[in-house]
């Protein structure tokens, strides 16, 4: 895990504002820092490392290739070098950090076969100084970030937005477009960002953009597409096993391979486990490949509903790990609450960023390293919501097309906004949804009500539109997989690896999810969906793996996933934080949120007319964000 940076074009003092930028990162990267200017100086790239493989001068960037053709920044881990560096032409090796390997796939096989090669998690940019040209990249699942934007200086981008907030030219005009999608999802998903014309590169594409383009202010290229996961699970054969063990053992010859191969590193590591199946079967592949007890952390609640922690520890203890555990409450959280911002540069409004922000703060105190069970709900259809969609899909079918319609008609009637009593917003939403529901065109339609706050965001955001995203596809063969790729494709890059990587970085500690290698994707999406889903029991295939490691019982509870008591804490210690981030003249003198609408959500929220406290968050939190960097709206 690191931090890249570059500025092309007539930045003016480009190696001092690099040098500037790196430090507003430098927690991506505490190791080492380093600048590259080339002869013109026309073109810089900057780099703060985070040292995990090859801990020597030796895997310092920015890095160039033995002829100086090329310059490499790269952020994040290729746990397939080794096996690269087989297939690679003969060559003598300064090192033995990935790296140093990546730029020698390059330099002999050019970007696309390369990334065709390549299993890990990464964002890069390469400078060819022979043609003139920049390439950014970005892993297949968006683990890493890349940022990038368009000035009337030149080309800027980085890992973090913070790095290129203060330099001169960068437009900090807010994209209300990103803030309608902000909430609605209380995430904005790539390409959009907070700003105007600056833009995440998705995930499973790279930039190639030439002097003309870089210098002469022509229109970029469009990013190019090199491995689709719609396009996997568009495909999937339904493949069926001979017997259920022949699945079981290949899955967990799978998985097992991607655990080891992302154990790899020169510095300690761990996982964090929280109990539930995902982490835990994580956890068990971790210990029985290990010689010792791995480490393992579990972040605790003192409000017991959401404390999930004993059964981690009653996991850990059972696999033999070396288990360290911290409970927090909400004192804690406000304590958090002025770091949020500074951690999360863009508005981001996931609630449970906060446990995981302490999390990734204990873990940090043991080790540089920690693997995850992240992306296993999307593989298997483990979330709850899945259920219910599912639930409420089987009703609609079975209605005449006409009925439908009416009562879709009739809920868009009622949904009206009303401006009287804040308890009558909890039935208008539940009438936003309704319609929505009614006349949705597909299955994809459908579903976005489920994962949507705010159903009609463009009512709240002030001169606000919803922009195209991965809602747009074409649904799949059953409302189950569509479900799944859309959150693989939006909720996974956009909010939990956000949520992780941010919080992480902050702490200068390298998060891995063995379950997004490729390989382990491809084989999942492959197979018949009881595999997945089977008598009504979710995640089927990796419980039973799992179920080989740890005893049934310490796993057989409701899944709560990793939520807080976020709806009691702003009634509580958040509330006068909350009312002063609220405020109606403020909200009005912004002019980017209906205060009408926040205020009746708030004060339904505080009478406890319903609980709006997820609705309420992504206010909050844009808010926040909005005054730790003094943007102006």
């Amino acid at each position: 895990m690191c931090g890249i940076i570059g500025l092309i074009g007539s930045f003016e003092h480009k190696q001092h504002t690099l040098s500037e930028a790196c430090t507003r990162i430098r927690e991506r990267g505490p190791d080492s820092q380093g600048v590259w200017m080339n002869a013109t100086q026309q073109v810089g790239l900057a780099h703060v490392r985070l040292a995990i493989q090859d801990l020597s001068e030796h895997g310092h960037q920015p890095m160039l290739s033995d002829d100086g053709r090329y310059v490499l920044v790269f952020n994040g881990e290729i746990y397939n070098h080794l096996a690269l560096r087989e297939q690679l032409d003969k060559q003598v090796w300064r090192g033995h950090s990935d790296t140093e390997t990546l730029l020698a796939c390059f330099a002999q096989w050019g970007v696309a076969d390369t990334l065709a090669k390549l299993v890990g998690m990464f964002a890069f940019a390469l400078w060819d100084n022979a043609e003139n040209t920049l390439v950014l990249g970005r892993d297949r699942f968006g683990e890493k970030p890349l940022y990038y934007a368009r000035s009337p200086r030149g080309l800027l981008f980085s890992s973090d937005l913070k790095a290129l907030m203060p330099i001169d030219g960068f437009n900090k005009r807010i994209n209300r477009q990103a803030v309608t999608l902000l909430m609605r999802h209380n995430y904005i998903p790539a390409p959009y960002s907070i700003f105007e014309n600056v833009f995440k590169l998705p995930p499973a594409s790279y930039l190639v953009l030439d002097a003309q383009q870089l210098f002469e202010q022509a229109a970029w290229s469009e990013p190019i597409t090199y491995w689709s996961a719609y396009d996997i699970a568009k495909r999937s054969s339904d493949r069926v096993f001979a017997n259920d063990k022949l699945a079981l053992d290949a899955f967990e010859d799978i998985l097992s391979t991607s655990v080891k191969d992302q154990m790899l590193a020169d510095v300690k590591l761990g996982a964090f486990l929280s109990g539930g199946t995902d982490s835990s079967l994580i956890a068990a592949l971790m210990q029985k490949q290990s010689s010792q007890a791995i480490k393992t952390f579990a972040i605790g609640f003192k409000e017991k509903q959401y404390n999930e922690a004993p059964f981690a520890k009653a996991i850990a203890e059972h696999l033999g790990t070396d288990h360290t555990e911290l409970y927090m409450d909400g004192k804690d959280g406000l304590a958090l609450f002025e770091q949020i911002p500074k951690v999360y540069s863009e508005p981001f409004a996931d609630s449970s960023q906060l446990p995981v922000l302490v999390m990734m703060g204990l873990t940090a105190q043991h080790v540089k390293v920690a693997l995850s069970g992240d992306a296993g709900d999307e593989l298997f259809g483990g979330y709850n919501r899945y259920a219910r969609a599912q639930q409420w899909w089987n009703r609609c079918q079975k209605m005449p097309a006409f009925l439908r319609s009416f009562v879709g008609a009739f809920s868009e009637v009622m949904s009206s906004p009303d401006t009287h009593k804040p308890a009558k917003l909890t039935a208008q939403m539940k009438w936003q949804q309704l319609s929505q529901l009614m006349r949705a065109k597909d299955s994809v339609a459908f579903y976005q009500p489920f994962v949507s706050y705010w159903k009609s965001p463009e009512r709240l955001v002030i001169g606000g539109s919803e922009p195209e995203t991965a809602f747009a596809n074409k649904p799949l063969r059953s409302l189950l997989k569509t479900m799944m790729i859309t959150d693989t494709l939006s909720y996974l890059p956009d909010d939990i690896l956000v949520k992780v990587d941010r919080a992480a970085m902050h702490h200068s500690l390298e998060t891995r999810v063995p379950l997004l290698d490729h390989r382990v994707f491809e084989f999942v999406w492959d197979l018949h969906p009881n595999y997945k889903r089977r008598d009504g029991v979710s995640k089927w295939l990796m419980k039973e793996v799992l179920y080989r490691h740890v005893p049934k019982a310490l796993l057989e509870r409701p899944k709560k996933g990793f939520s807080v008591p976020l709806g009691a804490w702003l009634k509580g210690p958040l509330k006068d934080w909350a009312n002063d981030l609220l405020n109606n003249e403020r909200l009005k003198q912004q002019g980017l949120l209906n205060e009408r609408l926040i205020q009746q959500a708030w004060q339904a929220h505080l009478s406890g007319k319903g609980d709006w406290s997820a609705h309420l968050w992504g206010a909050l939190m844009l808010q926040a964000w909005l005054d730790e960097y003094q943007i102006s709206v």
